[in-house]
């Protein structure tokens, strides 16, 4: 039994869920996201919970019930308070700055929001989930953070492990 999917989503005031032609629908203060469900599990939306249940008992239709949920919470939570990735930036000489819709060398995809409040600070933020992730994972692949003296690109909250240099 699946410990995620037997939990119904909530949904806050503000945010409709609507369910056509197997895509479910969430519209909220942020924008709006959609999800192609899938026909091993089956969604419904009563008074304000979305629940999630398998149609079989194989192995797909219960990992599909499972990852379901997570993905219809993940729409939900974007759609009304939306997610943010924070990244911190390491040494002599490293800076970001937004230009337009590029951070430096990077393009801003559609759906993401950039900021730079410090010339070493990025704030990446968006109502996807993955994308926001995505995005803050391929502007820290740029120049990750090394673990001798740590400079490079680094989540926040992110500790990097340090390496005892050469000795003489």
């Amino acid at each position: 039994m699946s410990r995620v999917g037997k939990y119904p989503v909530e949904v806050p005031a503000g945010v409709q869920i609507a369910i056509a032609a197997g895509v479910l629908t969430a519209k909220g203060k942020l924008g709006e996201l959609k999800l192609s469900l899938t026909d091993l599990v089956e969604t419904k939306v009563e008074d304000n919970k979305v629940s999630v249940a398998p149609c079989t008992s194989d192995q797909k239709a219960r990992m599909m019930w499972g990852t379901t949920r997570a993905l219809i919470a993940n729409m939900v939570t974007g759609v009304s308070t939306g997610f943010t990735k924070s990244l911190e930036i390491t040494g002599t000489g490293y800076r970001a700055a937004v230009a337009g819709k590029n951070l430096v060398v990077y393009p801003i995809p559609e759906g993401i929001k950039i900021s730079c409040e410090r010339p070493t600070a990025i704030k990446v933020e968006g109502i996807d989930k993955r994308l926001v992730g995505q995005v803050a994972a391929e502007i820290r692949a740029f120049r990750p953070p090394e673990p001798y003296k740590g400079k490079g690109a680094r989540y926040t909250d992110e500790t990097i492990r340090r390496k005892e240099g050469k000795k003489k």
